[in-house]
């Protein structure tokens, strides 16, 4: 009787699991082509259940084109690849295509703010922050001078280890998490401040897990919010009212959006000047460099780093067309940011770090239209140009008063990344020689 019990529910199983992978079939007819889906598992098998799915992505490209579809079990999320389907599926039809999509639980932990809001919420939390940014200083000189006076502080630090090694990563965070801290908090964090070393800690948890499927929403994230909004109340100590209808201004919004801010305004830089101080170890820049070449370093840091990797999600809002595939309102969207950053119709050497591709034979820097790190279309960064003059001025300070050599006896530099909510590099010591 067990015996026969056990292959009737084999049996079943076995025709639940034809009948749902026949299904699936019928559906993925509607969505563009792409790797065949199975029951439960989608095109997870063949990603090799890796995070980093962006090498697996362009061999697919050259299969399939460059817009396909992969399917996390049920879900399916359409890949845009290579720079011009990239522009072209953002830009066609920005609004169409400026939703995001989040789990049933972020949803609930955070339905607020701009990163992963969407519809009302999203627009009217944008167009308020940057709003407010401008009243700020964003884009004046008055936020620069922000930046050059934590880039003063950056340089003494290295200056005080007089040559010796060091982690230069908590120096970097500290420093560019300053600027935006400055803007959104009005106060500044010394180094020993208790509630910023809190900050940090949870920032690195939601990093560490956010590129994780498993761990999207933890414990540690609840953690993260609860800690973030209570070193935010403290430093402001007030609270939004309702001022118009459908309006999203409040507390809970307010907290959000500044927590978005601090994210977007610190991990992307710092990790992004963590890579270039790792990069000019390994070229052994002994000498200052001219404004225009400084300027095409940043930038191709920026594009061989690509820490961002594949982008974050967009959602279809409405109905719509893309790249001639009809696409149902709710459906998933990934610009593979990576692609157009290696694009290599668009990059003389895509693998390969080369300050040359933002230069002119006199050299003089020019702007390359793949570039994309910031993304495009409705959602872009709403921080991109902070995050330029971050970059240039802390690197441009820090590549004037110091040449960066590896420690005495260290040959070998890792440049793989770490796969996170960022792609970072694994920890180095650096030596800040003075110039």
């Amino acid at each position: 009787c067990g015996l026969l019990t056990s292959i009737t529910l084999a049996a079943v199983a076995v025709f639940l699991l034809i009948t749902q992978f026949l299904k699936l079939q019928r559906v993925r007819r509607q969505f563009p082509p792409g790797p065949v889906p199975l029951p439960i598992l989608g095109t997870l098998i063949q990603l090799k259940f890796q995070l980093n799915h962006t090498p697996y992505c362009l061999k697919l490209a050259k299969t399939h084109g460059n817009i396909f579809t992969l399917w996390f079990g049920w879900a399916p999320v359409v890949i845009l690849n290579g720079f011009e389907a990239v522009k072209d599926g953002m830009t066609t039809h920005p609004e169409d295509v400026s939703g995001r999509p989040v789990s049933p639980i972020a949803l609930a932990l955070m339905d607020a703010g701009i990163m992963l809001a969407t519809g009302h919420t999203w627009k009217q939390q944008r167009r308020f922050a940057l709003k407010t940014l401008r009243n700020l200083g964003l884009g004046k000189r008055g936020l620069e001078h922000r930046v050059q006076e934590e880039a003063h502080y950056l340089v003494d630090f290295f200056a005080s280890m007089k040559g010796k090694p060091v982690d230069p990563s908590f120096a970097l965070f500290h420093s560019v998490s300053n600027v935006i801290c400055a803007v959104v908090y009005g106060h500044r964090f010394s180094r020993e401040d208790e509630s910023f070393h809190e900050l940090i800690k949870a920032t690195e948890h939601i990093f560490k897990f956010g590129g994780s499927f498993i761990h999207h929403v933890s414990e540690l994230s609840v953690a993260f919010f609860w800690i973030r909004q209570r070193v935010i109340q403290e430093l402001l100590g007030k609270s939004f009212r309702m001022n118009e209808p459908r309006s999203t201004y409040n507390e809970d919004n307010m907290v959000y959006s500044i927590n978005d801010l601090f994210l977007g305004g610190s991990e992307t830089s710092s990790t992004t000047l963590n890579w270039g101080l790792l990069y000019m170890i390994i070229l052994s820049q002994t000498s200052p460099i001219e404004l225009p070449y400084t300027n095409a370093v940043v930038h191709e840091i920026q594009r061989f780093s690509n820490i961002i990797s594949v982008g974050m999600p967009r959602m279809c809002v409405r109905n719509t067309t893309l790249l001639g595939f009809p696409l149902k309102k709710g459906t998933i969207i990934l610009p593979n940011i990576a692609s157009s950053l290696y694009d290599p119709e668009h990059w003389e050497t895509p693998r390969q770090f080369n300050p040359g591709h933002f230069l002119d034979k006199d050299g003089n820097f020019v702007a390359q239209e793949a570039f994309l790190p910031f993304s495009m279309g409705h959602r872009v960064c709403l921080g991109e140009h902070l995050a330029r003059t971050e970059l240039f001025i802390f690197f441009a300070s820090l590549l004037r008063a110091f040449t960066f050599r590896p420690p005495e006896g260290v040959t070998k530099i890792n440049t793989e990344p770490r796969l996170g909510g960022t792609l970072q590099p694994h920890p180095y010591r650096v030596c800040a020689i003075p110039r």
